[in-house]
């Protein structure tokens, strides 16, 4: 369905929210009017907090998980468990390990899983700087918490190829979720208890 706009900021604002993932036009310009009945002050502070998303995040450059700072809060947090990396796909992910409270050790964020099809390689994620924190950081153990599709697979293989010459121990969740699903959408008790019940690597290949 087309509209036809009174106003060109109107149409600006639309556009932005319908540029975002699964929003909609008619979505679109129901959060524009939406926003049309808050106070100016309220926008305004809104505007700012999406500015502040280009101008003031970083990425930690241990781990490469979103922060305010050059390093996380995680990998700053003297209680958490030095020896103990859990490798994940993205920042998504160590927010639903985070919520089961089941885990306490480091993470390390790929950036993506391989996937031939959409161009993406080994070099396009941060596996060089995972192979270079197990060899000069005292980690002894690994953990593949990567999502249990096709692509997530391919990663998990690589990886343990690249560090099974190390001497670590190389562990993979427990499939507790079924093949194809998202870390990010699993139920926190039945991800908190993947962890726990987490198995050694080759065990888990077939």
């Amino acid at each position: 369905m087309e509209f036809n706009f009174p106003s060109k900021v109107l149409f600006k604002a639309i556009e932005s929210f319908n540029s975002l993932p699964g929003v909609g036009r008619k979505t679109a310009l129901r959060y524009t009017l939406n926003m049309l009945k808050m106070e100016p002050a309220e926008i305004i502070r809104f505007s700012e907090n999406i500015r502040k998303l280009a101008e003031d995040i970083r990425f930690c450059e241990k781990c490469h998980n979103i922060s305010d700072q050059i390093v996380c809060d995680i990998c700053s947090n003297t209680s958490r468990k030095r020896d103990t990396l859990c490798v994940v796909q993205d920042v998504r992910d160590v927010l639903a390990i985070e919520n089961t409270q089941q885990y306490n050790g480091l993470y390390h964020v790929l950036g993506g899983v391989i996937s031939p099809i959409d161009g993406i390689g080994p070099s396009d994620l941060n596996i060089e700087s995972l192979e270079n924190r197990v060899k000069l950081n005292e980690v002894k153990e690994v953990i593949l918490a990567l999502s249990t599709t096709m692509e997530g697979d391919t990663t998990n293989f690589y990886i343990f190829r690249k560090l099974g010459n190390l001497p670590i121990n190389i562990t993979t969740i427990a499939r507790g979720m079924g093949f194809g699903d998202e870390i990010e959408y699993t139920d926190e008790l039945t991800l908190g208890r993947s962890i726990i019940n987490r198995i050694p690597y080759k065990g888990a290949v077939k």
